[in-house]
Parts: structure tokens; sequence; C-alpha cells
């Protein structure tokens, strides 16, 4: 098995290469060249009605490239709900964001030129880069040309998303099949600056830890205690808590600074300071914004390409919830 190792990354270059090389920021320049402007207004249009917009688009990107890559699979409906939108770890993902991409589908659609030209999955990459511009974040060229692909499955969904407990470990072995290193998972961790959680996802934190607090000794004890009261045993499942108690509502690098204090809400996000591998982007991110959206805008660039359908792999849906 060994002898075979020197010649993975070259096939693995071959096989990624000619779907990476199709996708350019001009792509639509001749068949709806003010594409991007109108996912922008309808996006703008959604934001403003509800800020939830932001998060709930942003997740939904993660979590459509993470399992079949970026081909707005887990957009699509099934009649026997076994979708990939139906597997329980995406039945959290909040309507805004399929709304948002609907919204803007129809918006893009709504002009004759541009009518069946624009794939669900770029709207979708376009939405993602647009409401981390109304959050206050970095805005950066999106690659365009990727097609909707044809098939989601609920069992497809297993082992491609990374949990609330994973750490460090788990995490790298989750991101490094879609060329992500290190640094690209700790700069798209970030993206909890404006994200929320259901308390059952970081309950055992708080209650049912192995300790003699039943805390978790890598959490603040204040923070703890205050998500004690936000989040009692008894709990309405539908009570969502903002992931970045410092400034929820923006896309900055307050994210990193919680997890120099010990107030990553997830396992997953205080491991990031916890291991000493990954201790010092997060302390470079802490204190260097710039560098933050840097890193996030190359991690998110490179997400972007991952499993793309060109050529014959794919479709523009007419209906982003259905294949044509």
């Amino acid at each position: 098995m060994d002898s075979l190792r020197p010649f993975f990354p070259i096939f693995l270059f071959f096989l990624l290469t000619p779907s990476h090389a199709r996708l350019r920021v001009d792509y639509y320049q001749n068949s709806c060249p003010h594409a991007e402007s109108i996912v922008r207004s309808a996006v703008t249009h959604m934001f403003q009605q509800t800020f939830v917009t932001a998060p709930a688009t942003l997740r939904l990107f993660f979590h459509d490239c993470f399992v079949r890559g970026c081909d707005a699979s887990v957009m699509l409906a099934s009649w026997n709900n076994t979708a990939e939108k139906d597997n329980p770890d995406n039945l959290s993902l909040a309507g805004d964001g399929f709304d948002t991409v609907i919204k803007a589908k129809a918006a893009v659609d709504s002009v004759p030129e541009c009518r069946n030209k624009v794939s669900c999955a770029d709207i979708l990459a376009m939405a993602t880069r647009d409401v981390i511009v109304l959050t206050g974040g970095p805005s950066y060229a999106v690659e365009l040309g990727r097609l909707d692909g044809r098939i989601s499955r609920k069992a497809s969904v297993r082992h491609h998303l990374p949990g609330p407990d994973f750490k460090l470990d788990k995490l790298k072995a989750m991101f490094a099949p879609h060329g992500l290193t290190v640094t690209d998972l700790v700069a798209l961790s970030g993206a909890h600056t404006i994200g929320f959680s259901h308390c059952s996802r970081f309950s055992r934190r708080i209650y049912n830890f192995k300790s003699k607090s039943r805390i978790d000794p890598t959490l603040n004890l204040e923070y703890a205690r205050l998500l004690r009261q936000m989040c009692p045993k008894n709990v309405d499942p539908r009570v969502a808590i903002e992931m970045d108690p410092g400034t929820p509502g923006t896309f900055d690098n307050m994210y990193y600074k919680n997890l120099q204090q010990g107030k990553g809400l997830f396992t997953s996000d205080q491991a990031l300071f916890t291991d000493a591998m990954s201790r010092n982007i997060v302390n470079v991110f802490a204190s260097n914004n710039t560098a933050f959206e840097e890193a996030f805008v190359a991690a998110i660039t490179k997400l972007g390409r991952v499993g793309v359908r060109t050529g014959k792999q794919g479709e523009i849906r007419h209906d982003c919830a259905l294949v044509n």
C-alpha cells in the first residue's frame, strides 16, 4: 500500500482540477451579466426582514458543500423524506436560508435573459458572500459555474458534518478530505460569530459533564452559569442561543476572543483553543481581524470548490427543490 501513496495526490489533482478550472468569477458575464446584483438585492431584502437570514444562509452553504459538494443537493425535497434535508443533522437548518435562495432564484429568473441560466448552487454561494458582507464581514469575488446535483440522500449526511462535541483530531479528519487545512478549519469556524444553537446541542457541557460541578472545566464558569439560566433542563427545544455573546450581530473576530476566555459554546469551538496545534491560530485571529478575514476568504473560496458539478454531471434546476 505504501508504494501507492506518492500517486494519490497526483490522482487527486487530476480528479479535481477540471471542475475547479471551470469556475470563474465572470462566468455569467454573457448569459446573465447582472446575476450578482440581482441576488444581492434579493438577499438584502430578506436580511432586512430578519437577521436569521445571515446565519441560516451561511450554515446552509456549509452543510451543502460538506456532504455531496457544493451542488445545492441539500435543497432538494423528497416525497418520502429521504433527502439530505430530512437527515436529523439538517432538520435544525433554519428555513430562512432555503427561502433566501428560493427568492433570489425567482428574482434572477424573472429577468428574461437570465431565466434558467443561473444554478441554485451558484446562487447559494453568492448569497453566502452577501450575508457575510451584510453583517460586517469581508466582501470577496465568488467563483461561479457550478451546476446543481440531481442526487440527495439522507444517508449521505452521516459522518460528513462536524459534531458539536468533536475535538480537533476529529475535526481535522473531516476537513482534510476537502483539501482544508487546520488554518482553514479555524477560519471557517469563525462563522459561528453570527451563529445560533439550540440548547440540546451543548447541554451536556453545563449539566452532565463528568466533573464535580457537572460543568465542562474548559468552559468559563460565569458563562456556564449564564447558559444554565438561558437553558434550564426543561427548556423549550425551540429556544436558540447566540454563539457569540460579545457581538452576535457582527461578523468579526470576537469569536476568537471568546475562545481565549473559555466562552466557546460547543466543545468543537473551545477545542480550537485548548488544543496546542490550533491555539496559536486562534490567538492570531483574536488579535488581528484583518488576518481572520483574509484567512476566512481563502478558506471559504476553497470550500466553494468542493465537489462541484460541471458538464454533464449536473443541471440548472428550474426549481431549487426539484430536479428538472
